[in-house]
């Protein structure tokens, strides 16, 4: 049996910390030793931290963890908790002098949610490397999607709350999962039902985004949908990046539209490198698992009698 979570690719660890008064939260993968990542960013506003190190042409294969955090450029911040304790664990790069942990991040745009002045900082980071477990697996309003919204284009009175997704397919031993906290500016789309379930909210209907994209002001759709493909498959880091690249079909489909100017999206990809995989395979399951965690971010963010608005 699996959880629909990312932590169903086994030795990978999850853990949250959020401030749910202020509306912002930050969520850690601890990956197991071993492991090779790459990333693929894209849209026209993204925050992120360690992404080159990623890139195929570079040394550094393997990473110490990974990082998801609201808070914009203020909550990059977080991740120095997180590097600060693999420290004390011995976790990291060797270096001669000890250890350098490797530790990439990608932030959304929560500050106008509820409180700008609290933000992820070095204790969230910690907080939640310490919460860190291999049986997580809530979803919805808590970690980095604690302060994430959608349909923000025409003012947040029209706006919707959004949260943390996640969801898990399995092919005989081959295992694919995505996690994701979904701030986007387009509509939100369950692809499997093909139905809009999320977005710009007026009287209890959709206005399409697409019908009012010529009057989106940039300070009402301030955005980033920030995610991790995971598996359990064999893939060098160039190939990582493809499945990166294919996810990012899943964000498409699911958010229509998507990588506008006004969105920062970006993919992780990771591969614990336990079973033979095939990368049109891994990147396709990719794609689909994505899709599914974004409706599940809405979903399992749904507050039980209450409206829907913000």
């Amino acid at each position: 049996m699996y959880k629909g979570y990312i932590t169903d690719i086994d030795g990978i660890k999850v853990g949250h910390a959020q401030n749910f008064d202020a509306g912002t939260g930050l969520t850690v993968l601890i990956p197991p030793k071993g492991n090779t990542a790459s990333v693929d960013v894209r849209g026209g506003g993204p925050g992120t931290r360690e992404t080159d190190l990623l890139n195929p042409v570079n040394t550094v294969s393997e990473v110490s963890a990974l990082v998801l955090s609201g808070g914009s450029s203020y909550g990059l911040a977080g991740s120095i908790g997180v590097v600060e304790e693999l420290e004390k664990d011995g976790i990291g790069f060797e270096v001669p002098s000890g250890i350098v942990p490797i530790v990439p991040q990608s932030i959304l745009y929560d500050l106008d949610y509820k409180s700008y002045k609290i933000r992820p900082d070095k204790k969230m980071g910690r907080d939640a490397y310490k919460n860190a477990s291999f049986d997580e697996n809530r979803q919805g309003i808590i970690g980095a999607g604690t302060g994430a919204t959608v349909g923000k284009a025409l003012g947040k009175e029209f706006s919707m709350k959004s949260g943390l997704g996640s969801a898990t397919i399995c092919v005989g031993d081959l295992k694919v999962s995505a996690i994701v906290a979904v701030n986007a500016m387009g509509d939100i789309f369950d692809d499997e039902k093909n139905k809009q379930i999320a977005g710009i909210l007026e009287n209890n209907k959709f206005i399409p985004t697409l019908d009012v994209l010529e009057k989106i002001h940039q300070e009402n759709s301030l955005n980033t949908t920030i995610g991790i493909v995971a598996t359990n498959g064999k893939f060098n880091k160039t190939e990582l990046r493809k499945v990166a690249s294919m996810t990012h079909n899943g964000y498409a489909r699911a958010i229509r539209p998507v990588h506008t100017m006004m969105d920062g999206d970006t993919i992780f990809s990771l591969a614990t490198n336990k079973v033979s995989a095939d990368l049109n395979l891994v990147g396709s399951l990719g794609a689909k698992v994505m899709a599914r965690a974004i409706a599940n971010a809405i979903y399992f963010s749904k507050i039980e009698n209450s409206s829907e608005f913000i």
